[in-house]
């Protein structure tokens, strides 16, 4: 029998996606915009001493190469010739670091990641020495050295949030998305100039997509703990067995029944900035169960991503009329739901939820002497989205937003600074 036709489908970009809980590779069909197939690992975080979280560098590593490897095997299944990926755009954790040994190519520590409270007395020593704001931007070029795709050019970088924005098309000044991973990131474009907050934000480097074009600049809220309370409930508490169960039991109830939830594991991010803040729960009665646990815990993602927008909002002097998210917890409809309720504008969900790794596919098929991927307004593919509308009234909002606020401040100021979490023995 002769072998079957490898399908034509034109110039194929990759995309890894190497984030706090995993990492994915994906392609996409530069012209459509399609996602054709991928793969993706769980990575595990290490919590040596209270406070710390770090990751194993080379099993960042591996994962990588085992997503490539995998995708790849499943666009062969799918007779889709992988010679037709033209380039890889990489999106990674922007803050998490790790030291190589240059001689070696071994690293010396494990990852530290942007999760980790070790350096903060640092930070604040730097900080006081630095004058004025700071942006730095670096240019990354290099090609895959191993595995099926090795040769293919590594053409497009991103910071994972950056990576997002570009992913949603915002590429107008005011444009705005929210991302719901480990963590939570509401990005706005501010164009081509620097905006600075005066209320809890940071001003972030968005994109730079070409060596002869403008940097684009962004405001951020982060928040650090979203999905991870997920994962935490799952593998910590052991209230569920999958990630995917928190929706169930949310639905069972369709209630906290007063129980507030503030995870603040790593201290409050945006717009607090409290290190010393620690996770609690609170309003919690004999009629308390799992189920409304559970929904406390979503619940809080949408809390946090209120107090940023509100953030972002007085920053901008614009009001976001709806809020575009992406991210793995989207799927969850009960939390797309609250966070319509609890930000009282409607929520706007693509089909498509991987944006982060379309957005570093996008630059890195732009990129020059690659040139595969249109970025004029004209060429981008329309997007499929899902429309999730306020239903309650503006006062119950109002009154369950108020009630969160005040256990966000009964969680303030819980470590001091001779506490025995610092990690010093």
């Amino acid at each position: 029998m002769a072998a079957a036709k490898k399908a034509v489908l034109g110039p194929l970009v990759g995309a890894v996606d190497q984030g706090t809980s995993s990492t994915r590779f994906l392609v996409f069909n530069s012209k459509t915009a399609e996602l054709l197939s991928h793969h993706q690992v769980e990575i595990k975080q290490e919590f040596p001493r209270e406070g710390w979280v770090e990751q194993d560098p080379k099993e960042i590593l591996h994962s990588v190469y085992e997503c490539v490897e995998k995708t790849c095997e499943k666009l062969g299944q799918l007779n889709i010739d992988i010679s037709n990926i033209k380039a890889i755009g990489v999106s990674n954790q922007r803050e998490t670091t790790v030291v190589w040994d240059k001689l070696t190519g071994e690293p010396l520590y494990n990852a530290v990641v942007w999760l980790d409270l070790r350096t903060q007395s640092t930070v604040e020593s730097l900080s006081k020495r630095i004058p004025g704001n700071n942006n730095f931007v670096k240019k990354i070029s290099h090609s895959l050295k191993a595995g099926a795709l090795e040769g293919v050019p590594i053409s497009g970088c991103l910071g994972d949030q950056s990576a997002a924005l570009v992913g949603q098309m915002c590429f107008q000044d005011g444009q705005a998305k929210n991302t719901y991973g480990t963590g939570c990131f509401l990005l706005c474009n501010t164009g081509r100039k620097c905006v600075f907050s005066e209320h809890g934000l940071l001003t972030t480097v968005a994109y730079k997509l070409g060596r002869d074009k403008p940097v684009f600049y962004a405001l951020e809220g982060s928040v650090a703990i979203a999905g991870a309370v997920t994962r935490w409930l799952r593998d910590n508490l052991g209230i569920i067995k999958t990630s995917e169960e928190i929706e169930k039991l949310a639905k069972e109830v369709g209630t906290s029944y007063g129980c507030y939830f503030v995870p603040a594991f790593s201290g409050l991010y945006a717009p607090y900035w409290d290190p010393s803040a620690r996770g609690i729960i609170c309003g919690l009665t004999q009629f308390t169960n799992k189920c409304h646990i559970a929904f406390a815990a979503l619940e809080a993602v949408c809390f946090q991503t209120r107090e940023i927008l509100d953030a972002m909002n007085r920053d901008c002097g614009i009001p976001l009329r709806h809020l575009q998210v992406d991210g793995g917890m989207t799927s969850n409809k009960i939390l797309m739901q609250l966070q319509a309720d609890i930000l009282y504008i409607p929520v706007v969900k693509p089909s498509m939820p991987e944006t982060t790794a379309l957005g570093a596919a996008m630059a890195a098929g732009a990129a020059e002497g690659v040139g595969v991927w249109s970025l004029e307004p004209e060429d981008l593919s329309a997007v499929t989205m899902e429309r999730f509308e306020p239903q309650i009234n503006a006062e119950e909002s109002e009154i369950r937003y108020s009630t969160w606020k005040k256990a966000v401040m009964k969680s303030m100021g819980w470590v001091t600074t001779q506490s025995p979490e610092s990690g010093i023995p």
